[in-house]
């Protein structure tokens, strides 16, 4: 799953036009990370060569593209939101902002200072719990936290039907999708035609006289 997670962030910056950069191929067992094994990705705009930094908080792409360079962590577990209970019993997932993480992407990226960006599944439906991980965040120096629902929705939307992205696994699944019409206006439609029977179903069992409605 995490070659997948991983693959979909950086089919999002490329086509953001960043270049990317994957330093550390393996994984890193029974010892602590060093600062080049602590990223995911190293990305580097070269359309933009002067500006600060966008404020920090939760970033799309339109606020992607005017980031310099960027040391980039991909956290893919999709099985709970991201909340400050999180990172407390994971802690190593903020190491991506250390001053010593990011000095040394500046150095392998040539450039004087870099930003952190995380990109997550999901963050607390609270406004108050929300609020107190971005908080923790910025606190660790992670600026930016990209979602991977804007992610998706993003590559979705720039799909071409009558392209072949053979190069790219992921935006050729987007592409079946969007060709077999399981994708439109960009929002996944899944399960459109189960809603519908359950609505359905619901209004058969409302107590009305008369034959329930056939599912389509």
């Amino acid at each position: 799953m995490r070659s997948v997670s991983e693959a979909i962030i950086r089919d999002w910056l490329e086509g953001l036009g960043f270049l990317v950069a994957q330093t550390c191929k393996y994984q890193v067992m029974a010892r602590a990370k060093r600062p080049d094994e602590t990223w995911d990705f190293l990305a580097l705009n070269p359309t933009v060569l002067k500006g600060g930094p966008p404020p920090p908080g939760v970033w799309a792409g339109a606020t992607m593209r005017k980031v310099r360079a960027a040391v980039i962590g991909v956290r893919g577990w999709f099985t709970e939101r991201f909340a400050p209970s999180a990172f407390a019993d994971a802690p190593e997932l903020l190491r991506l902002g250390a001053r010593e993480v990011r000095q040394e992407a500046a150095r392998r990226l040539g450039v004087e200072d870099v930003v952190a960006v995380i990109c997550l599944p999901a963050l607390p439906a609270s406004a108050e719990l929300r609020e107190q991980t971005l908080t923790l965040l910025r606190q660790h120096g992670i600026a930016g936290v990209v979602l991977f629902s804007t992610v998706l929705l993003e590559l979705s939307a720039n799909i071409r039907k009558q392209l072949d992205y053979d190069r790219s696994e992921v935006l050729q699944m987007l592409r079946i999708l969007c060709a077999l019409d399981l994708l439109r206006d960009a929002q996944p439609d899944l399960f459109r035609h189960r809603r519908r029977l359950r609505k359905l179903r619901a209004g058969s069992g409302s107590g009305t006289s008369g034959s329930a409605p056939a599912a389509e």
